[in-house]
């Protein structure tokens, strides 16, 4: 599919989407669980499809409302049913790595399959793990296979490897026959996601225990063998999602979003402490932040914690006087795209000025004008949107191949621009 946007004037009031991060993790706590839980406010996206999908193969019975799930979970570790084909991840780099421990626990031989640069992306921290413990995995472009269930015990991960292994192991841990330990050493990147998928095996009554360390390390106790117990609960809205749209109403200004929770522990939410910093003008009412046009300045942010904010940063970096720094950038290379690159290359299109160097990237603010040749999408959600932001912000025409990627996270992205008034339209291509 193909979008193209004209400028226009946009102002108004949208919703952001329910967030992916807390429904993977619901979804998931849901399935293992004893009891049926309820869990309200879903978009049911193409990852959050994927991760439905792998939990019903671990014996899960799951119920779709409009936005709505029921979920009658498996109820413990014992008697898994027999996994009969690949468990399909399609491009979810969450469903992969929070389920990868988990299927161990049947002890059969499972195979993990993708779509996208999802069996690309480095899974060397399990590699070593089933290794050290004597069990089967095996990766190569078409798949991941495993064979032999994780035993518990302390199991120490360094903090610069992306969270979801953390996770995973998480997972798992309360499910085993004793209890484990996991230690992340200093610097721990991305802590705040560990931090959601503690916050929800707790709402799923399993206990955790996290403690840090003076150097910054962290440990997690996880007692076992515990059970799941059901639970209801609402997913609260993506401060992810919510920073494409924030950095918009800083440019150009009446532009507000609802369903955000002032209390939450995203850490995404440091999308307005940087805007703050750039010297946006916003003001926060309960759930809706609302953004007036401000004169934006560089500054410099650290994505060690943050890193889906990236693509539409160095977007923002082209709107601020002067040279923004990005730093610890470096994750981004491994994701859908290596986002770096396609962000430089699309940019660049429209007199963009991104530089790379190392885990840092720069960007140079400037006027950006209308591209001489379409956009690429490449594949990857967040450059489709963070270009659609950058062009709605300049005010110039563009066309983006390959925007149907927005169905990963936010099938109604570009819904949502049309009722704030913007001029998108949506064709489909062959192929």
């Amino acid at each position: 599919m193909n979008a193209v946007i004209q400028p226009g004037r946009l102002c108004g009031t949208a919703a952001v989407p329910p967030s992916k991060s807390a429904a993977h993790r619901a979804v998931l706590c849901a399935a293992l669980a004893a009891g049926t839980s309820h869990i309200g406010n879903l978009e049911f996206s193409q990852d959050i499809l994927a991760t439905l999908g792998a939990v019903q193969q671990l014996g899960a019975k799951v119920e779709r409302g409009e936005h709505d799930l029921t979920i009658t979970g498996r109820g413990g570790a014992e008697g898994f049913p027999t996994v009969t084909r690949p468990v399909f991840c399609n491009e979810s780099g969450s469903t992969l790595r929070f389920l990868v421990p988990v299927f161990s626990l049947t002890a059969q031989k499972v195979r993990f399959t993708g779509a996208g640069r999802l069996m690309e992306r480095p899974q060397e921290i399990y590699a070593q793990l089933f290794e050290r413990q004597g069990l089967r995995f095996e990766q190569n472009a078409q798949g991941i296979t495993i064979f032999g269930r994780l035993c518990p015990g302390a199991f120490t991960l360094p903090g610069n490897v992306s969270s979801q292994f953390i996770s995973g192991l998480l997972f798992a841990a309360p499910l085993m026959e004793a209890d484990s330990t996991i230690e992340v050493r200093a610097p721990f990147e991305s802590r705040s996601y560990v931090d959601l998928t503690v916050d929800a095996m707790q709402r799923f009554g399993v206990k955790v225990t996290a403690r840090s360390r003076k150097d910054g390390t962290a440990v997690y106790k996880v007692a076992a063998p515990q059970r799941y117990t059901a639970a209801d609960l609402t997913v609260e809205g993506d401060y992810s999602q919510a920073a494409f749209l924030a950095v918009l109403g800083s440019i150009v200004g009446d532009v507000s979003v609802s369903g955000l929770e002032p209390a939450s522990r995203q850490g995404d939410k440091v999308i307005l402490d940087i805007l703050k910093r750039c010297g946006a003008k916003f003001e926060a009412k309960g759930g809706t932040v609302s953004f007036r046009r401000s004169l934006l300045k560089a500054t410099e942010i650290d994505l060690a914690d943050c890193p889906d904010l990236g693509p539409v940063l160095i977007a923002l970096g082209c709107f601020c006087n002067g040279a923004t720094v990005i730093r610890h950038a470096g994750r981004l290379r491994i994701k859908e795209s290596d986002r770096i690159a396609s962000m430089q290359e699309e940019l660049a299109k429209m007199g963009g000025c991104v530089q790379a160097d190392g885990d840092t990237v720069t960007v140079t603010g400037g006027a950006l004008h209308k591209p001489q040749v379409p956009l690429a999408g490449h594949n990857d959600h967040r450059v489709v949107m963070s270009m659609a932001v950058a062009a709605l912000a300049a005010g110039v025409p563009v066309t983006i191949e390959g925007a149907n990627a927005v169905n990963k996270s936010w099938p109604g992205f570009f819904e949502v621009l049309k009722n704030l008034g913007a001029c998108v339209e949506t064709e489909e291509t062959e192929g």
